[in-house]
């Protein structure tokens, strides 16, 4: 973005600027993050898609009908599930949650840009040019649920709580007897992993970091002041790698679903390891 908030571009003979969609003085492959950005996502939003339309074979264990001798597990894209009784077939489980998540990831700050660039060129990159031709306006017309973020975040965090049991729930295997005993599994460490993938991303949230410590200023001012600076330490620690904890997270939800998939329809064989 050039100096006075212009769109930046190229410099004519006469000492104009030239402006319009992809113009820059920039030599590097710049479209090469926003093309990897837009397949990425693109593909995700592909696969979560499909995932909660097919409405099948996300869940396995004690309690199905699903391998009853296997430790429960339930796909990340379903949890909770949720089950009302006398809506359309049509209707999978997984749309009456993913919202939440899904809210959470589209009104982050760090996606917000990821997608602003990659599916809207709005600009395509730092220093090139765009299709806008009026002033940047803020999101406070179309847009203006992205405000929505941190009441988002209250919902991830009860998520991560949801997520935690199913990884206990895996742990808890029946026995020939009909009792129960621990045992950990490839799915598992899936689950586990996942939880701690996308535990990193919401902590490392900007919202958090702010409603920790972002609207104080005297720690020792206010209640438990000590444990709100140490708090907000930690989120700005974590915040500094918010964008690949975004990406990583990303994939591990996915990656669990699909394994969770391979496993319920009889493709792979979970691994017990203990």
């Amino acid at each position: 973005m050039a100096a006075g908030g212009q769109t930046a571009g190229n410099v004519t003979g006469g000492g104009l600027r030239r402006t319009g969609l992809g113009v820059t003085e920039r030599r590097d492959a710049w479209w090469l993050g926003p093309l990897a950005t837009a397949l990425a996502l693109g593909a995700f939003g592909v696969y979560a898609t499909f995932r909660a339309i097919y409405n099948a074979e996300f869940q396995l264990g004690e309690g199905t009908s699903t391998q009853p001798n296997h430790a429960y597990l339930l796909s990340p894209f379903y949890s909770p599930l949720i089950v009302v009784p006398g809506l359309p077939a049509w209707i999978s489980p997984a749309f009456l949650i993913l919202w939440a998540p899904g809210g959470f990831r589209v009104t982050c700050y760090y996606y917000r840009k990821a997608y602003y660039r990659a599916f809207f060129l709005d600009p395509p990159a730092c220093a090139v040019g765009e299709t806008r031709g009026r002033g940047y306006g803020g999101e406070t017309g179309l847009f203006l649920f992205q405000n929505l973020h941190r009441y988002f975040l209250y919902l991830a965090l009860i998520f991560l709580v949801l997520l935690g049991i199913d990884v206990v729930h895996s742990c808890i295997w029946p026995t020939a007897g009909g009792g129960r005993w621990f045992g950990v599994s490839v799915a598992t460490l899936v689950l586990a992993a996942n939880l701690t993938l996308l535990s990193l991303y919401t902590f490392s949230c900007h919202s958090l970091r702010h409603l920790i410590g972002g609207n104080v200023d005297c720690f020792s001012c206010v209640a438990l002041g000590n444990v709100r600076q140490q708090a907000w330490t930690w989120t700005s620690a974590l915040n500094k790698h918010h964008m690949l904890f975004a990406w990583l997270s990303l994939f591990s939800v996915g990656f669990a679903d699909f394994y969770v998939w391979m496993v319920a329809s009889g493709r792979w064989t979970d691994l017990r390891l203990i």
